[in-house]
């Protein structure tokens, strides 16, 4: 298995990082992450970056990692809309803020699923609420709370300014009573992997006004947001943290690289080749025969049978493409099934069975994996809201007040819209469905715009009718 040699390659990426270890003798805090699960967000990050260890120059990668994660956030966040309603003008400075962490969300989304997890964690700024986006590999858990939130953690922040390497350890702990500490140090390093001396957080300009260690009161939630990909952790059962959406498809993504490298190879090793005669060919200084073609052309000795037959014999040999793509494609199904997706996302469509009821399950599995997810990122939003709206109390940038938000997602992933439309249209006709209602459900209207529409088509068609009657009495 691949998990199985990760600890022999994983050290020369992580001798690149900031360790658990170098964490916990610099804030004396232990870091709550086993080995196991480092090594596998390690293995996750470098798949997605298209740099696993199983890739060479015989072994050519498919980038699946980073299409399945991006296939995965795209028809999670497809026409994604957080409705506000505006009841203070705090809500309406939250709603300015959040419009900006809303268009990255697919990207974020996308981060988040390939490594497991991502958090969000916002911070002010000139009046305005940013939001650092921190992935999987610069985020160290240090406490749980009992439903397997994570109440307390250690963000890295890594900059290089000349030949040295500086880090900032961003360090958020939640204590009793509501209280919450935010502490800042800052180290310098000749080694991107090693903290170093412990230097003012002056010595970067991003960092000048990061004060050492803030107080806070009245703080009932983390100031941060944790993304976990909906996955049960099946590589530390006993961690809270999320796995990553292919985490369970590492061997089969590797399978299918090889498999597509052969492919590949099928037609390198198969190009057509002609076989000379050295005597067919004109010499150079060296005496040695000059190809008009190399890529074509090679250069036989014909002291063999050649010489009593030909000058030249043509290579030709068949091409097996279409059962190794059907090696490949049988292998990428098997993905679609592990990762959750339709067949047919990855996979030859033209390969899938197509009987209605195979097509739902088919669907129905990329519709439940969607679902999971949105309900997941709905809860990390609504807590990154929370964490805006202290923040904004804390610096008084709009006055107090209450806000609400809902999410809406796109259902196209499992609704046929044309045809529940034309559905909807027989049910309206047979006077099961009222005209209210079906306005609201294909025209996305409240029930007043709803009312108003049918109201209006109905006394336009009225009028219609009088005045085709009006003409048929005149003549």
């Amino acid at each position: 298995m691949i998990f199985d040699g990760i600890v022999s390659w994983v050290k020369g990426v992580w001798d690149k990082m900031i360790t658990k270890t170098a964490i916990k003798k610099a804030l004396h805090i232990d870091v709550s992450m086993s080995e196991p699960m480092i090594a596998a967000i390690r293995l996750w990050a470098r798949m997605y970056e298209n740099d696993a260890e199983w890739l060479n120059k015989d072994v050519i990668s498919l980038n699946l990692a980073a299409t399945i994660s991006s296939e995965i956030s795209r028809i999670t966040t497809i026409e994604m809309v957080a409705k506000f309603e505006e009841e203070s003008k705090r809500g309406k400075y939250l709603e300015e803020q959040f419009e900006k962490v809303i268009e990255k969300i697919r990207t974020t989304v996308e981060y988040g699923a390939a490594k497991g997890g991502i958090a969000l964690k916002p911070y002010v700024s000139e009046g305005n609420i940013n939001v650092d986006f921190i992935q999987a590999d610069q985020f160290f858990p240090i406490k749980f709370d009992p439903s397997g939130g994570v109440q307390s953690c250690v963000f890295v922040d890594q900059r290089t300014i000349g030949r040295k390497f500086y880090t900032r350890l961003e360090y958020h702990e939640t204590l009793p009573e509501n209280k919450y500490v935010v502490r800042n140090t800052a180290y310098q390093s000749s080694s991107k992997g090693t903290l170093g001396k412990l230097v003012s957080l002056e010595v970067v300009d991003d960092w000048a006004e990061l004060q050492p260690e803030t107080h806070l009161k009245g703080i009932e939630k983390p100031l941060f947001a944790y993304f976990r990909y909906p996955l049960a952790n099946n590589i530390d059962v006993n961690s809270p943290l999320g796995v990553s959406c292919y985490s369970r498809a590492d061997e089969l993504i590797k399978n299918a690289d090889i498999q597509w490298s052969n492919f590949l190879w099928e037609f390198e090793s198969s190009q057509r080749a002609l076989y000379v005669d050295l005597m067919a060919f004109d010499k150079d200084d060296n005496d040695k025969p000059v190809l008009p073609i190399k890529r074509l052309y090679r250069a036989l000795n014909a002291s063999g049978s050649l010489a009593d037959e030909e000058l030249f014999h043509e290579w030709t040999p068949d091409i097996r493409e279409e059962n190794i793509l059907r090696g490949l494609d049988a292998i990428l199904k098997r993905i679609e099934f592990t990762v959750g997706l339709a067949y047919g996302t990855l996979s030859d469509p033209q390969n899938v069975d197509k009987t209605a009821t195979e097509i739902n399950a088919s669907k129905q599995r990329t519709y439940s994996t969607v679902v999971d997810t949105q309900k997941e990122l709905s809860n990390t939003l609504d807590h990154l809201l929370y964490a805006m709206d202290a923040w904004a109390t804390l610096y008084k940038l709009a006055p107090a007040g209450s806000y609400t938000v809902t999410y809406e997602f796109d259902d196209s992933v499992i609704v046929d819209k044309d045809a529940a439309f034309q559905q909807d249209l027989r049910l309206v006709s047979q006077g099961i469905m009222g005209r209210v209602e079906f306005r609201m459900r294909n025209f996305g209207e409240d029930e007043e715009t709803a009312i108003k529409m049918v109201g209006e088509a109905q006394a336009e068609k009225q009028a219609e009718q009088d005045l085709f009657k009006d003409n048929i009495m005149t003549e």
